[in-house]
């Protein structure tokens, strides 16, 4: 049994052990234990202890920057036996975890980088007799709280830009993919990350994610996952008057308008969707199609899903690997057997698949349905899984109420020639990214969250940094003349 990093050393968690399998073949990668209350409490408090030593919030920028470059290289280093932990750990491909590797380590460096760089401010002078100064600081014990879907860049994306504000950080990672957290800790461990600020705790959220952000000491809690947690973690924070960052769910919509490239629209909309499985917050669930184009773009769309390859992740040829888990694929079919309930036609997939080794494994037909309005139950709720419903419209005005008609806002997608359309649409969609003629891309510089319930705050970019940090004001007076108001 493997054991955990609580407050700086490796050793069993007394909670209940936990196992992760293959989703390929549901085989055993390997069984570890997890944290319990009392580990919760230790790793907590020796994080504060650990915070308020100047052996890591004090350090300047430039030297926190050197761990988190020595950490880069040591994942560049590493980067073949992630991938293959990862692919394990959540069954996606072997290229798309390659890739979410190359993610984590440019992510690194880029945080890194911009320590290189980051100033506090001179801020503009109005006063003959002070100079005024604008600084930022770390906040403390940082709950990182993580997903399963792409858990090496989820984690990275969290830990070293709250590393590098000065923080502490206890991160919780899902209960299904812990296997990459506790494998990020040894290698900053190597990095020279001081002993204590960084704890990992697997475990149960209902038990080890509610004592973290419920203790005391935790200053900020940055979560990413379903919304119904992110409220629940929302009103925990404002209960303690403590900031968050939540990155939540979405229902994003893609848009083909009448002037599309079909071939690049069609490629784009299967990639954003099929790619993962389905299982992404920002996937293009909900396709809008203008009726001049919806009869000849659906069959060139059915056509192309037809020859995805569904397969085993480690086979390189492999474009739709299996899902989760067993529990999540029956999700999945239920939201399927709703919108057939609801009056959708399947147009192709729908059923989980069980041909040769694939019945081993948790794999579900990439799906396309047709017949339903955006007011039906799947085109509302995430379903996180390769389930794509197909809308037409004729108008731009209905359009953009259609796509605004949901309770999430997380990103959107616009194929269109004309890139002034592309700007007006783009401004009246509710959503926190919009990507025109690409979609699934992403830049470590460039902010990413989301609208409405898709979530709170940013990540990325330099002021993903200063968001686990706090702001303070300093006023230095330059005059020695007594207050005449004493007088």
């Amino acid at each position: 049994m493997k054991e955990i990093f609580i407050a700086g050393e490796w050793r069993m968690g007394r909670g209940e052990p936990s196992k992760s399998f293959f989703p390929a073949d549901m085989s055993l990668n390997a069984e570890f234990s997890t944290a319990s209350l009392e580990d919760v409490a230790e790793a907590i408090e020796v994080a504060d202890r650990a915070w308020r030593d100047s052996s890591w919030r004090d350090l300047l920028p430039t030297e926190r920057a050197k761990v988190l470059f020595r950490f880069a290289d040591i994942l560049e280093r590493d980067r073949e036996a992630l991938a293959q932990l990862q692919m394990r750990d959540n069954g996606k491909p072997l290229y798309e975890t390659r890739g979410l590797v190359a993610s984590a380590i440019a992510t690194t460096r880029y945080v890194a980088s911009t320590l290189e760089t980051m100033d506090n401010e001179l801020t503009n002078q109005r006063m003959h007799d002070a100079i005024t100064l604008s600084l930022y600081e770390p906040l403390g014990v940082i709950a990182a709280i993580t997903p399963w879907n792409s858990p090496i860049a989820s984690e990275v994306q969290k830990l070293v830009p709250a590393l590098a504000g000065g923080n502490a950080v206890i991160l919780k990672p899902a209960e299904a993919t812990s296997l990459i957290a506790l494998e990020l800790a040894k290698r900053l461990e190597e990095a020279g990350l001081p002993k204590g600020i960084l704890s990992v705790l697997p475990g149960r959220g209902s038990v080890v994610g509610n004592a973290i952000v419920n203790h005391p000491l935790v200053k900020k809690i940055s979560f990413t996952g379903g919304t119904n947690t992110g409220r629940a973690l929302a009103h925990i924070a404002a209960e303690r008057l403590i900031t968050t960052s939540l990155e939540l769910g979405g229902k994003s919509p893609t848009i083909v308008l009448d002037d599309a490239n079909i071939e690049l629209a069609v490629n784009g909309v299967i990639y954003g969707i099929f790619s993962s499985v389905g299982q992404a917050c920002i996937a293009g669930s909900r396709l809008f199609v203008h009726r001049s184009l919806y009869n000849v773009f659906l069959a060139k769309l059915i056509e192309k899903t037809a020859a995805l390859r569904v397969g085993h992740p480690e086979d390189p040829a492999t474009q739709v690997g299996p899902v989760i888990s067993e529990q999540h694929l029956a999700n999945i079919d239920r939201y399927v057997q709703q919108a057939v309930a609801e009056g959708g036609k399947i147009e192709i997939g729908g059923k989980r698949l069980l041909a040769g080794e694939l019945a081993k494994g948790s794999y579900y037909a990439p799906t396309i349905i047709t017949g339903l309005s955006n007011r039906d139950s799947v085109c509302q709720e995430e379903i996180f899984g390769p389930v794509l419903v197909v809308l037409p419209f004729e108008d731009e005005a209905s359009l953009i109420a259609e796509a605004n008609d949901s309770i999430y806002g997380l990103s959107a997608g616009i194929w269109t020639e004309n890139y002034r359309r592309a700007w007006q649409l783009a401004r009246r969609l509710e959503a926190g990214t919009i990507w025109i003629n690409t979609y699934k891309k992403f830049s470590i510089s460039t902010p990413f969250g989301g609208y409405k319930e898709s979530g709170i705050g940013r990540e990325k970019g330099r002021l993903g940094i200063l968001s686990y940090m706090q702001q303070k004001s300093i006023f230095l007076s330059l005059d020695d003349t007594p207050n005449p108001w004493c007088d």
